[in-house]
């Protein structure tokens, strides 16, 4: 007797000691790892996506959660800190491409979509796409295209059309281009009518003749600092997503009037909600996407990063067009019928490893000068 109640305590010890591990009071943990700035946050009291998943977690399930958010700033990191196995993330949101390369490497686990029924308000424009052809490891997030912006306050509007503006020798000095390999040669790419996804060596030798041309106009090679250097009026042309122009046109200086268009050809891309194959928790990882799924986190989201959503929740809202305007409307979502094709058409897809190197060969050599 006196044995048995000595073990008792010890459990009872045991217990108080795993920090309420026995029973259902222990504090469930959800690994997040996303793209900077991509998701609404509470900033500027917007509404604030962790917190109330969390939130509406521990009201629906009685039991509390905490999601530890962190953030990357592109699929060649994100790629690279999965792969190195040193840290284990339960949701990631990767563009098409990284999805078919960590599809193709065994790196994501198939979902379970018993436990994401909210993906019937996914358009079926956003189904069946090349990244995964049998829509067994994605939730489509946020999608987006390529266009050109610019300053209607210095750029003649006889002037704009498709890609000839980043070539108008008029600018000098003026124009800026992405400052890595794959998005500037596109453009030299869609410009020439080529095929941003072949690997013969005769195709790339083209496009870095046509950005040698280009070269002695270009006042920057830029990623983030685009947004600076367009919203000051530092520069006057330049491309970049549509999400990001709507981000650009809220920050504008007043003597800057920025516009955008899109070219015939053009890079469109799909981010979407993926578990990668280390992952910890894969279900409670379903039911964060289902969350993100519902209608007021989709609309919050869509907002604040200013990117399409392929949600129907969204983009059929009455309230986000009215809070977007007709003009956003308009850019963010040109045609979404279309959209499958389109990507299929022109949408970057991974290449070999041998074309890449010869790539980053003529990227050294345009950059060199």
């Amino acid at each position: 007797m006196k044995k048995t109640v000595s073990l008792l305590v010890a459990a009872a010890i045991l217990c108080a000691l795993l920090l309420s591990g026995c029973g259902s009071s222990k504090t469930l943990t959800l690994n997040v790892y996303n793209w900077g700035e991509y998701i609404s946050d509470g900033s500027e009291d917007s509404f604030d996506t962790i917190r109330e998943f969390e939130t509406w977690y521990e009201a629906t399930y009685g039991q509390k959660l905490k999601v530890n958010y962190d953030t990357y700033a592109s699929n060649e990191d994100m790629y690279s800190k999965i792969a190195s196995g040193a840290v284990s993330y339960d949701v990631i949101i990767p563009s098409d491409y990284m999805i078919a390369r960590m599809i193709a490497e065994d790196m994501l686990q198939p979902l379970n979509f018993d436990n994401i029924p909210n993906y019937e308000y996914i358009d079926e424009s956003f189904r069946g796409l090349f990244y995964d052809p049998d829509d067994t490891y994605t939730v489509p997030y946020t999608y987006g295209v390529v266009g050109i912006i610019y300053n209607a306050n210095t750029v003649d509007a006889a002037d704009v059309g498709d890609w000839d503006l980043l070539w108008n020798a008029k600018y000098a000095g003026d124009i800026l281009q992405f400052n890595n390999s794959r998005d500037a040669f596109a453009t030299a790419q869609y410009k020439l009518g080529l095929d941003v996804n072949d690997t013969s060596r005769a195709s790339w030798d083209a496009a870095l003749a046509e950005l040698k041309t280009q070269a002695p106009l270009v006042k920057s090679y830029v990623m983030d600092e685009i947004y600076n250097m367009m919203e000051s009026g530092e520069a006057s042309i330049g491309a970049y997503y549509a999400g990001d122009y709507f981000t650009m046109l809220d920050a504008q200086a007043d003597n800057v009037d920025l516009q955008f268009y899109y070219p015939e050809r053009t890079n469109y891309f799909v981010d979407a909600m993926c578990i990668p194959a280390s992952a910890q928790n894969k279900e409670l990882a379903e039911i964060f996407i289902n969350y993100m799924l519902s209608e007021e986190p989709a609309i919050a989201n869509a907002e604040y990063i200013y990117y399409a959503s392929p949600n129907s929740l969204v983009y059929e809202s009455e309230d986000y067009a009215e809070e977007l305007g007709e003009e956003a409307m308009e850019i963010l979502y040109p045609g979404i019928d279309d959209f499958s094709k389109l990507f299929n058409a022109y949408a970057y897809r991974n290449l070999d490893s041998e074309t890449l190197d010869y790539v980053n060969t003529l990227w050294e050599e345009l950059k060199i000068g």
